[in-house]
């Protein structure tokens, strides 16, 4: 399948898909959704709510509710299993296989908890959220029998801007659509490849390696294709996602934490750890300084292997 004919047929809108529908055809399965949250208080609350409210108590779609809090500093925790979510700390979850920083290893280690034959990852940090956000994702995980990935994409306008102008999005065109197109290109059609939603079968999943921090989104991205082909994956136009934007100090290392990922990802056999160098300028009063810092991204194996060892 070409990657204009992929986008054609396999682009769907949240719109397609309504609560009552899907949950008369999600059978047996259950499903879950995981919420990586690091200093979330102002917004995880009303994301919790909205779930347990229109997604488990008006319709049996959801089954669980996990959010894994990520040495949080504020009341995320706290206000999140106040909500209705299983809360756990990251350090707590596989033990001894140690900690690591960022959202990749949240991300991972919440397949060790789920029980659901289908998860839904979500961000934390949205405004003004909406049910939508997984009857739309998992919409066509639960309809079209061949699909094992769902991709989100959406409007990210600027807090000051008009309400459907685009102002985020900066380090996936600035720096993931060109290696894209040049490294993984059958993933050129996918909007916005580093999008922080998506929906999934565990088992794929749980079958396929992590990278840590902010390079996890694309690795995933590409291990799927190549494990389960591009005709397995989809996108989902979610329409508009308000949340707050990074300053340039978190998007350079962001960008070379998704610079690593394809690193990694060219050299599957490799020491699994890209080690880079990202540079920050800052005024300190009247004065510019610059600073650089190493950015270190890994990847954790196959949950699937982890858990068998257990």
């Amino acid at each position: 399948m070409d990657v204009s004919t992929w986008f054609d047929t396999h682009t769907y809108r949240a719109d397609q898909f309504d609560a009552a529908t899907l949950v008369a055809a999600k059978g047996g399965r259950g499903i879950s959704v995981l919420i990586p949250a690091k200093d979330e208080a102002a917004t995880i609350g009303p994301i919790v709510t909205t779930l347990r409210t229109e997604l488990m108590q008006q319709c049996a779609l959801v089954d669980e509710i996990i959010v894994i809090d990520s040495h949080s500093a504020d009341d995320t925790a706290a206000i999140a299993r106040d909500a209705g979510a299983q809360v756990f700390h990251v350090d707590d979850l596989l033990p001894e296989l140690g900690g690591r920083p960022g959202k990749g290893e949240a991300m991972w280690k919440a397949l060790a908890v789920m029980s659901g034959d289908i998860g839904v990852y979500l961000d934390a940090d949205v405004e003004d959220f909406t049910a939508d956000f997984v009857t739309g994702l998992v919409g066509p995980l639960l309809l079209e029998e061949d699909l094992a990935f769902v991709k989100a994409f959406y409007d990210r306008p600027w807090s000051s801007g008009p309400p459907r102008s685009s102002g985020g999005g900066r380090v996936t065109e600035l720096v993931a659509r060109p290696l894209i197109l040049e490294r993984a290109p059958r993933l050129a059609g996918f909007v916005q490849p580093l999008a922080g939603e998506c929906a999934f079968r565990a088992d794929v999943l749980r079958s396929i390696p992590f990278v840590s921090h902010y390079g996890v989104d694309i690795g995933l991205m590409i291990d799927v294709e190549r494990r389960e082909g591009l005709a397995a994956m989809a996108q989902v136009d979610l329409g508009l996602r308000r949340h707050r934007h990074q300053d340039l100090a978190a998007l350079s290392a962001m960008t070379q934490h998704v610079r690593a990922a394809f690193d990694l990802r060219a050299e599957p056999d490799g020491p699994g750890v890209v080690e880079s160098t990202a540079v920050v300028f800052a005024r300190v009063g009247s004065r510019m300084q610059m600073s650089e810092r190493t950015v270190t991204t890994a990847e954790r194996p196959p949950m699937r292997d982890v858990l068998g060892e257990r």
